[in-house]
C-alpha cells in the first residue's frame, strides 16, 4: 500500500505518538486516516462503512486515554479498523482477514490493545465492567470505556449490563456510538427513540449547547451544571439511562474532535457509571458509503473513484439466494409462514421476502434470544414460523430452543446459515457446531443439503413437520446444482446411497464414506480414485439407521464426513447407532478439529483441515489402504 498520501499518519506507530499532536494536527491524522481505510478495504475487502465513522472517536479516545492500560472495548468489533491501524497494524492491514494475516475484529492474541474479543455484539458493557471492577479489586487506577453501536444497544445483554453496572460502583464509561444503523437497518422503540431526539433541529441545538459550553472549559462542576440546565433538561434522552444509574452526557458530534477530546478529558475526571452518547454516521467522509451503507458494510476489493459494480458475468446461485426464493415461494403457497431475522435481512437473503410480505417478515433486533423465543409464541398461536439465522448466531439462542422450542415440540423452522467455515470471518462466525448442539435435544431435528436443489427441498420437508426442525447450508455457493422450481420435499430421516462401490477383483477393504452436507462432492471425488461406496446421509437427526446398518453389512470400514465439530457431531451420531445396534467395525471421523480455526479463503481452511477431496482421499488411504477392494 501506498504511504506518499499518509505523511503525518506514516508517524503514528501506536497511540503515544498521537498524544502529543495539536488539535490541527489530530484532524489532519483523522483525514489522513479516513483516507486510508478506504484504501486499505479497497484492496483487500472488508468492513468498511462501520469503519468510517469511528475514525474521529478513535482518534479522539487513543488520544484522551491512555491506551493500552486504559481499557478499549469495541462492540461490535467491526468497526475497529482504524483502531487497529493507529495501534501498531498499519502496515499489516494488507493481510486483513487473510491467512495468517490480521482479524477483522479484537483479538487479544493479536495486540495488547485489544483488551476483548468482540465479534458478535453487545457484550462490550458486561465484559468493561468486569474490567473495570478487577482493577478496583486489585488496586489499580485505570480508565475503561465500553463503546457499543452498530445497533448492539438492541441486545438485552446490553441492558442486563448496564442494570448491573448502574449499582456496581465502578467507574466506568459507556459511549453509545449511535449511528442509527446495524448491519441491517435497525429496528425497535430504543432505536426509533433515539432517531427521533436526533432529528431536525432538536440535534442541532444540543450540538450548539454542548460546543458553547466546552469552549471556554468551565471547572467540572460548572461545567455539570450547565449540562444540566442547557442540555439535559431541553433536549437529550438522560432519563433512560439515568434510571440505570449512570450520568449522562451527551448527545455530541461524534466526527468534531473539538467536542469529543473536551469531553472525554473532563468525563476521566468523573467517578462512577458515565454514559456519553455520541452521534456519528456510518461511511462519514466517502459519498458513496454514506448514500447507501449497508451496501458498503462489507464490499469485496473495489476502486475507490468508482465504488461498487456489479459483475456482469452470471454467479452461481447462493444458498441464501436458494432459501430466499424457497422463503418467498412458500408464503406464497402457505399464508400461515412468517419469516424471523435478528437483524441480518440482507444477510440471510429475506430482501425479496420483506419487499413481498411485509406483514409477515419480522426483524426483531441483534436479539437472538428473544428471535426464538418470540417464534415459539408465535408457532403456539398456529402460525408457521421460519427463523433465518446464522449458525454461529443460534448459539445465542440456545437456551429459548430447548426450553421455549423444543421442549413444548414447537413447529419452528431454523434455517441455519453461515454452517461449517465461513472464510474471512473467522472462529467467531464459523458454524461449526449447529450439528452437536441441536442433535442433543429432545424433538429436533436437523438436516444437511449436500447442495442448492437440497436445500430447497429439505427446507420444504423441514416446513412440513409438526416439531422443530433445522436446516443447516454453508456461506456461499455449492455443486451447482440447480434447485426445481416447485416445493417438493425430500423423505424425512432418509439418505441414499450416491455411488456404489465397483470392486475389480483387486484386494483391499470395503470402503463407505457416509458425507453430512456439501462435503458431498469431495468425497464423490475421492471415491473414484479408492472406489469406495459413498452415501448422502441428508439427515444428522434422525440418522437413517437403516441405510446405516445396510451399507455397514456390506463393508469392511466406514468414513464419516462433515464440515462440522467432530466431538458430538454427525460421526458420533453414527458410532452411537452402530454401538446401539452392536456392530463392531472401523469407523474413521473426518470433519473439524477441537480447535478454533481462524480467517482465510474458505477452500483454503479446508484443505487445511484434510476436508477437500484429495485430503479425505489421504486419510482414508492412511487409515485403511489405497486399494480398491474386491
Amino acid at each position: 500500500m501506498s504511504t506518499t498520501s499518509f505523511p503525518l499518519l506514516q508517524t503514528v506507530n501506536d497511540p503515544a505518538d498521537l498524544r502529543s499532536l495539536s488539535r490541527s494536527d489530530l484532524k489532519q491524522l483523522a483525514t489522513e486516516l479516513r483516507a486510508f481505510v478506504i484504501e486499505s478495504v479497497s484492496q483487500t475487502g472488508g468492513h468498511l462503512s462501520s469503519n468510517l465513522g469511528t475514525v474521529e472517536l478513535t482518534v479522539a479516545l487513543h488520544h484522551v486515554f491512555n491506551t493500552p492500560d486504559d481499557r478499549l472495548v469495541w462492540d461490535v468489533g467491526h468497526q475497529t479498523y482504524p483502531h487497529k491501524i493507529l495501534t501498531g497494524r498499519r502496515d499489516r492491514m494488507s493481510t486483513l482477514r487473510q491467512l495468517g494475516g490480521i482479524s477483522g475484529f479484537p483479538q487479544r492474541t493479536e495486540s495488547a490493545y485489544d483488551t476483548f474479543g468482540t465479534a458478535h455484539s453487545s457484550t462490550s458493557i458486561s465484559a468493561a465492567l468486569g474490567m473495570a471492577l478487577a482493577a478496583k479489586r486489585k488496586g489499580e487506577e485505570r480508565h475503561v470505556v465500553a463503546i457499543i453501536g452498530d445497533g448492539a444497544m438492541t441486545a438485552g445483554m446490553a441492558f442486563e449490563a448496564l442494570n448491573n453496572a448502574g449499582v456496581a460502583d465502578a467507574n466506568l464509561l459507556v459511549i453509545l456510538n449511535d449511528n442509527d444503523m446495524s448491519i441491517s437497518p435497525p429496528v425497535g422503540a430504543l432505536n426509533r427513540y433515539l432517531a427521533q431526539l436526533m432529528s431536525g433541529q432538536f440535534y442541532a441545538a444540543a450540538k450548539n449547547v454542548g460546543k458553547s459550553v466546552l469552549k471556554n472549559a468551565p471547572p467540572l462542576l460548572e461545567l455539570a451544571k450547565r449540562l444540566e440546565q442547557q442540555a439535559k433538561g431541553m433536549v437529550v434522552p438522560a432519563t433512560l439511562f439515568e434510571k440505570f444509574g449512570f450520568n449522562y452526557i451527551g448527545p455530541i458530534d461524534g466526527h468534531d474532535l473539538d467536542s469529543l477530546i473536551p469531553t472525554l478529558e473532563n468525563i476521566k475526571d468523573l467517578k462512577g457509571p458515565q454514559f456519553l452518547h455520541v452521534v456519528t454516521k456510518k461511511g462519514q467522509g466517502y459519498k458513496l458509503a454514506e448514500v447507501d451503507p449497508v451496501a458498503y458494510h462489507g464490499p469485496g476489493k473495489f476502486d475507490p473513484a468508482v465504488g461498487l459494480v456489479k459483475s456482469t458475468a452470471a454467479p452461481k446461485q447462493t444458498f441464501t439466494q436458494v432459501f430466499g426464493q424457497w422463503l418467498c415461494d412458500m408464503a406464497e403457497q402457505d399464508d400461515r409462514l412468517v419469516g424471523i431475522t435478528p437483524a441480518m435481512r440482507e444477510g440471510s437473503g429475506m430482501v425479496e421476502f420483506h419487499k413481498r410480505f411485509p406483514d409477515r417478515y419480522y426483524d426483531v433486533g441483534i436479539a437472538e434470544q428473544h428471535a426464538v423465543t418470540f417464534a415459539a409464541g408465535m408457532a403456539c398461536e398456529g402460525v408457521k414460523p421460519v427463523v433465518a439465522i446464522y449458525s454461529t448466531f443460534l448459539q445465542r439462542g440456545y437456551d429459548q430452543m430447548i426450553h421455549d422450542v423444543a421442549l413444548q415440540n414447537l413447529p419452528v423452522v431454523f434455517a441455519l446459515d453461515r454452517a461449517g467455515l465461513v472464510g474471512a470471518d473467522g472462529a467467531t462466525h464459523a458454524g461449526a457446531y449447529d450439528i452437536p448442539f441441536v442433535r442433543c435435544i429432545p424433538n429436533m431435528s436437523m438436516a444437511c443439503p449436500a447442495d442448492e436443489r437440497e436445500c430447497r427441498q429439505l427446507l420444504s420437508t423441514a416446513f412440513a413437520q409438526d416439531h422443530p426442525v433445522a436446516v443447516r447450508y454453508p456461506r456461499g455457493s455449492g455443486a451447482g446444482v440447480a434447485p426445481l422450481r416447485g416445493l417438493d420435499s425430500l423423505p424425512f430421516g432418509k439418505g441414499e446411497i450416491r455411488r456404489e462401490r465397483k470392486g475389480d477383483g483387486k484386494a483391499g477393504p470395503r470402503i463407505a464414506i457416509l458425507a453430512f452436507g456439501t462435503l458431498l462432492y469431495p468425497a464423490l471425488e475421492a471415491a473414484e480414485a479408492l472406489d469406495a461406496t459413498v452415501v448422502n446421509m441428508r439427515w444428522a437427526k434422525p440418522l437413517d439407521v437403516e441405510l446405516l446398518l445396510e451399507v455397514a453389512a456390506s463393508h469392511h470400514a466406514l468414513v464419516t464426513l462433515e464440515e462440522g465439530a467432530i466431538m458430538g457431531g454427525a460421526g458420533s451420531a453414527v458410532m452411537e447407532a452402530l454401538a446401539a445396534a452392536q456392530v463392531t467395525m472401523p469407523v474413521l471421523q473426518l470433519g473439524l478439529p477441537d480447535v478454533f480455526i481462524e480467517h482465510g479463503d474458505p477452500a483454503r481452511l479446508l484443505a487445511l483441515q484434510g476436508l477437500d477431496a484429495e485430503g479425505i482421499r489421504l486419510a482414508i488411504s492412511a487409515r485403511f489402504g489405497a486399494h480398491p477392494a474386491d
